[in-house]
């Protein structure tokens, strides 16, 4: 038997679902009810048919008020979290590796695909700082590759020094800022005492500083310079000399110079990033 159209817009396919599942069609067009027959001259006249009406469907449950969503609330932007050991000062090397690359002490956590705390020989005798992390940098987790860790290498080499012997190598932040800015004062303030820890470890004997920002934090830190003036003062101004720091328990020579990636924008300048290095070692042996 050929089930009978639930709406005109209702295909056969659509109807047949609905009885399937129990629901029949308790409507249906005119058109398809079966008509009474005809009445013949000699027939008794009989009450007009009374349309079939379909039963009424049957009632669903209402459905249940969905619980109300809960209400999303902003969520404060938490601010930065202290190293897992507060006290940076007392780590050993590998702890303090571990704090650097766990830290989350500043924004630049975030962003960030490995923390670069630094490489070379653990009793150095030169400790050369740059100012942060480069792309390469944070890619591979090393200071100074790439372009810049090229010229750095054969600036070593000019002075029979090779990268990991006799030679420690860090940056001031251990985390690339985005798209290489420069650093914040804060992110320099929340990441100098890692710096410091290992130049305690370290006990370098000369140190030299790459870069701005590189000088103005050993300086400071130094007690070489106040704040304000290492703020004001132009690298070239803080060149050819020898600086004497108190960082920590140890009073080092500081030799400021150009970064070697200033150097590959500036060629003209690698005469001068020269004779710092010569100043350098020249201070290294009177020392």
């Amino acid at each position: 038997m050929t089930l009978p159209r639930a709406l005109p817009w209702l295909d056969e396919r659509r109807s047949a679902m609905l009885a399937e599942i129990g629901l029949p069609p308790w409507w249906q067009p005119r058109a398809l009810l079966p008509r009474p027959g005809a009445p013949t001259e000699a027939a008794t006249p009989v009450e007009p048919a009374v349309p079939i009406r379909a039963a009424p469907p049957p009632k669903m449950p209402a459905p249940e008020a969905p619980a109300p969503a809960p209400i999303e609330r902003p969520v404060a932007p938490q601010p930065a979290t202290e190293a897992p050991h507060t006290d940076i000062a007392t780590l050993g090397w590998s702890e303090l590796e571990a704090a650097i690359h766990a830290c989350q002490r500043c924004a630049l956590a975030a962003c960030r695909q490995r923390a670069v705390p630094g490489v070379g020989e653990r009793r150095p005798t030169w400790l050369i700082v740059g100012e942060a992390p480069g792309e390469e940098e944070d890619r591979q987790g090393e200071p100074f590759v790439g372009r810049a860790g090229r010229l750095l290498d054969r600036m070593l080499a000019a002075l029979d020094l090779q990268r990991g012997h006799g030679v420690y190598i860090a940056n001031v932040l251990k985390c690339r800022p985005p798209r290489n800015r420069n650093p914040e004062p804060e992110e320099i303030a929340r990441c100098t005492p890692y710096l410091l820890r290992q130049i305690a470890l370290l006990q370098p004997r000369i140190v030299l500083a790459l870069g701005r920002f590189a000088a103005q934090t050993l300086l400071v830190e130094g007690g070489c310079l106040p704040p304000t003036e290492a703020a004001r003062a132009p690298l070239g101004r803080l060149r050819g000399r020898v600086f004497q720091a108190r960082l920590g328990e140890l009073t080092l020579p500081v030799v400021v110079s150009y970064h070697p990636a200033y150097l590959l924008r500036n060629p003209v300048d690698k005469g001068k990033a020269w004779a710092d290095w010569c100043l350098a070692a020249e201070a290294l042996g009177s020392g």
